[in-house]
């Protein structure tokens, strides 16, 4: 069940991250998905969920000030 559950979220950051292809997505867009990206990474990876996603969004809204995801 826990494997179903995490492959299901990757395929929802997937699908996600896939609608920001042709807009301009802003900080708060950019959060939302990086801290679903972070969430599932770190479930996948047996850590703590909650902080990964704080991390995923922290990097989802700065990446554009930094030139990354421009």
């Amino acid at each position: 069940m826990r494997k179903l559950l995490s492959f299901s979220a990757v395929l929802a950051v997937i699908a996600v991250s896939a609608c920001t292809q042709n807009i301009n997505p802003t900080d708060t867009d950019r959060a939302l998905i990086g801290a679903g990206a972070g969430a599932v990474i770190a479930d996948l990876a047996g850590e703590n969920v909650l902080g990964g996603a704080a991390i995923g969004a922290a990097g989802g809204a700065l990446c554009d000030d930094v030139r990354l995801c421009q």
